[in-house]
Order: structure tokens, then C-alpha cells, then sequence
């Protein structure tokens, strides 16, 4: 294999994102009255998400039965992502030089796609990629700030709900995402802080196979990893 399958985070998102100080673009009269329309509040959480350079995101999803989890910090050059359903989790791992992948034995071939004799390779190590790889580059685009600009919805298939959300009095975007070959119907409701920092809170989804909840915390976090102790090259594990 030439790349791996990852799955991505569900947060539209995934799917992303306070001590760093960036105050958001104010909404201004017209989203923070009666007036305030689905562009308002994107066009101020965009603004908001420009001046951010890191959050935590927790994911929990139910789909039939199965439960899963993701726990992810998003930085400026450095993340990491823990999925886990069952006995199959990964671990994922970005620093400004090299991005890392773990996991366990199920996690690796079940959710990540390796092959039985790759994961063997691999065992108890983390396979690394070094930047300016095509692998490198596909886990860094998903763990640091640059997958914000992939975590609003565009204007014209947005409404803004007519009322707030109860626990947080923020504001709630709603869309629809159409069933794929892959996918089913999926209707999305996200909530943006209504205060001077117009960022996301949480977010749901619901499809007629289950729903998914995402919830942002520690808006400005500043993100530091540490690289595995024991790694393998990716040229060793993925030979074509």
C-alpha cells in the first residue's frame, strides 16, 4: 500500500479546533439580535478560528451497538489523535519533523487497513513519516490548525436555528450532508459560543445509523507531543 486508509475525524468536522488571547471578530448587531442570519455567525467564527492555534477535541459516537471514541489535540505544528472502539484503537502522532502511527494489533488492520504481515512488522513500534512525505503530510493537514478551514459548512446550505442552545446560549448551525455510496444521510448541528469568541462548542451528528457528539475545550492550548521512544521507517513496513 502506498497510503494509509485513515479514518478521519468526525467533525465535520473533525472534522476541529483560552489562553491565547485572540479575541474573535465581534458578531455585531446583526448576529447578535433578532436579525442574526447562518452567514453572520460563520463569517465571525471564521474569524475567530484564524487567530486560534490550538484546541482539544473529545468525540463520542454510537453507530448500532458499536461505540467508539476519539481524543484529539489540534496545534499549530504538532497533534495527536486517539481513536478507540472495542479492542481496536490507533494512535497518531504529528511533530514539525515527523508524524507517528501505533496502535494495536485490530486497530492497525481493522481501522487503518494494514495488511496482517505489515501490522507484524510494525508489533509494538510506531511507524514513522517524515515531513514532506504524501504520509506525513495526510496526518499533519488532519492535526494541525490548517484542517480548521475544513470545519464550517459553506453559508448557502446552513440555517441558523431560531433558538439557542440551553446549556450554552450559543448559537446553533445546522446543514445536511447527502448519502454517499459510502455513507448515509447525516444531519449536522453545530454550536458556536454567542460571547466575544465566536467558536464552536460542540457539535452533533445524526444519521439513521447513529450519532456522534463533539465537544471543543481549551481554545488557545498551546500543543506539545512527544515522538515515540520505538519507531520503524515507513519505507520498511510499506515496500511499493
Amino acid at each position: 500500500m502506498t497510503s494509509l486508509p485513515r479514518r478521519t475525524l468526525g467533525l465535520s468536522v473533525l472534522a476541529l479546533l483560552s489562553a491565547c488571547g485572540a479575541l474573535a471578530a465581534p458578531l455585531g448587531a446583526g448576529a447578535s439580535g433578532k436579525g442574526a442570519t447562518a452567514a453572520h455567525v460563520l463569517t465571525a467564527t471564521k474569524s475567530a478560528l484564524s487567530n486560534v492555534k490550538g484546541v482539544h477535541i473529545d468525540v463520542s459516537s454510537v453507530q448500532g451497538t458499536t461505540k467508539s471514541s476519539v481524543s484529539a489535540d489540534i496545534g499549530a505544528t504538532a497533534g495527536r489523535e486517539t481513536y478507540t472502539t472495542g479492542d481496536e484503537t490507533f494512535t497518531i502522532v504529528v511533530t514539525p519533523t515527523y508524524a507517528y502511527l501505533s496502535g494495536s494489533k485490530a486497530g492497525l488492520i481493522t481501522l487503518m487497513g494494514l495488511t496482517a504481515a505489515e501490522q507484524k512488522l510494525v508489533g509494538a513500534k510506531a511507524i514513522s513519516m517524515k515531513k514532506g512525505s504524501s504520509a506525513y503530510t495526510e496526518f499533519a493537514d488532519n492535526l494541525t490548525t490548517g484542517a480548521f478551514t475544513n470545519l464550517l459548512p459553506t453559508a448557502k446550505e446552513t440555517s441558523l436555528l431560531p433558538t439557542r442552545d440551553k446549556a450554552t446560549d450559543g448559537y446553533q448551525l445546522t446543514w445536511v450532508t447527502k448519502a454517499t455510496s459510502s455513507n448515509p444521510k447525516a444531519t449536522s448541528v453545530l454550536t458556536v459560543s454567542s460571547g466575544k469568541k465566536a467558536l464552536p462548542i460542540k457539535e452533533t451528528v445524526t444519521t439513521a445509523e447513529g450519532s456522534s457528539l463533539t465537544s471543543f475545550s481549551k481554545w488557545g492550548e498551546s500543543v506539545k507531543v512527544s515522538a515515540p521512544s520505538s519507531t520503524v521507517p515507513y519505507a520498511t513496513i510499506f515496500k511499493s
